[in-house]
């Protein structure tokens, strides 16, 4: 049947007073005025017949029982509250209530952004929010989006009554008082990571001292630049600069880095030269010091002998080599040569 049940009934039940009435007006017993009008018995307002109080009966059942259950599904809390006494249901289903004394409450468990500083459908700034003072007293306009959720939803309907305003409020401040110790140049450049870790610190921590049903899930820099295009035009001087700054020194370590093994290499190839001469060199004079002991041996068991060998072999290596000049009176020079002492005759 593809008729409601309910409305066929309550159809039904309406028939059935209305033929009724219809009875009962035909049983009425009909009387005369003076001029001979049928007039007929009134009726008294406000009595309800017995098929009138049936429908009503009816009506208010069907609604005590559309408003004795609730389905809640898994991306919802529910804050139940009876007689002002709240209780929370996270189990997904069918659950009863009971009708005029329970009411229900659903919270999103879902994950909410909160934007600071701009208009979400316009992106337009907001100067009020947006504008603030770094450590060096310089201005800086900064965008930032928080997400949040609910981690508590009883807290977050009855311990405040704008918890979202209170998220907000106590964000701006906290935001305002990071950006204020950092200077502009790391609000806009470098710092925006140290910056977004340190409020995301502090406001978690006052929510949770708070205690109002809300926690901080993430807050990021949607943007942060002057609020002037001649500033904004310097700061990216800076910034390339900056760049050009670490691709030099990454060129240079690249540098040093082929540099440094070819040096050590060389290096090492001089040491061990240097090993080798000494060692050389230690060879040679123990060398020396070997023939000198023997010839000391020999000079103590012959001297004269000995003596007279070492003055010959000493001739023979000075000789060969020597020229003998002559002068004469007049002090004229002559070279007078010496035949060798090894040519033979």
């Amino acid at each position: 049947m593809d008729q409601n049940p309910f409305g066929y009934l309550f159809q039904k039940m309406t028939q059935k007073r209305t033929v009724r009435q219809g009875r009962q007006q035909d049983n009425e017993t009909e009387r005369f005025d003076s001029n001979g009008n049928p007039v007929k018995k009134t009726r008294v307002p406000g009595v309800l017949t017995k098929g009138g109080g049936l429908v009503i009966l009816l009506v208010l059942a069907l609604f005590l029982i559309a408003n004795s259950y609730y389905v809640l599904d898994e991306e919802n809390y529910a804050v139940v509250t009876t007689l002002g006494n709240p209780q929370a249901e996270t189990q997904a289903g069918l659950h009863f209530k009971i009708p005029f004394i329970q009411r229900v409450y659903h919270v999103s468990k879902g994950i909410k952004g909160m934007p600071i500083g701009y208009m979400p459908d316009t992106q337009q700034s907001i100067a009020e929010e947006a504008i603030m003072i770094t450590k060096d007293f310089n201005f800086v306009d900064t965008d930032f989006y928080l997400e949040y959720m609910v981690n508590d939803p009883v807290k977050y309907l009855f311990a405040s009554s704008e918890p979202e305003a209170t998220l907000k409020m106590l964000a701006q401040s906290y935001i305002r008082d990071t950006v204020g110790i950092y200077n502009v140049d790391d609000v806009i450049t470098t710092g925006k990571a140290a910056i977004q870790s340190e409020i995301k610190e502090k406001l978690t921590n006052r929510m949770i001292a708070e205690d109002i049903g809300l926690s901080v899930v993430n807050i990021t820099i949607q943007d942060a630049f002057p609020p002037t295009d001649e500033v904004l035009s310097a700061f990216k001087n800076v910034e390339n600069a900056k760049q050009g700054k670490e691709t030099a020194i990454n060129n240079a370590n690249k540098d040093r880095n082929e540099k440094i093994p070819l040096a050590e290499a060389e290096c090492d190839q001089i040491i061990k030269n240097a090993e080798a001469e000494k060692e050389a060199r230690i060879n040679e004079a123990q060398g020396q010091v070997s023939r000198f002991e023997q010839m000391y041996e020999e000079y103590s068991k012959y001297p004269l002998i000995t003596k007279q060998r070492m003055f010959y072999e000493t001739m023979e290596g000075v000789l060969p080599n020597m020229k003998v000049y002559l002068m004469d009176e007049n002090g004229a020079q002559k070279l007078l040569p010496l035949e060798s002492f090894n040519v033979a005759e």
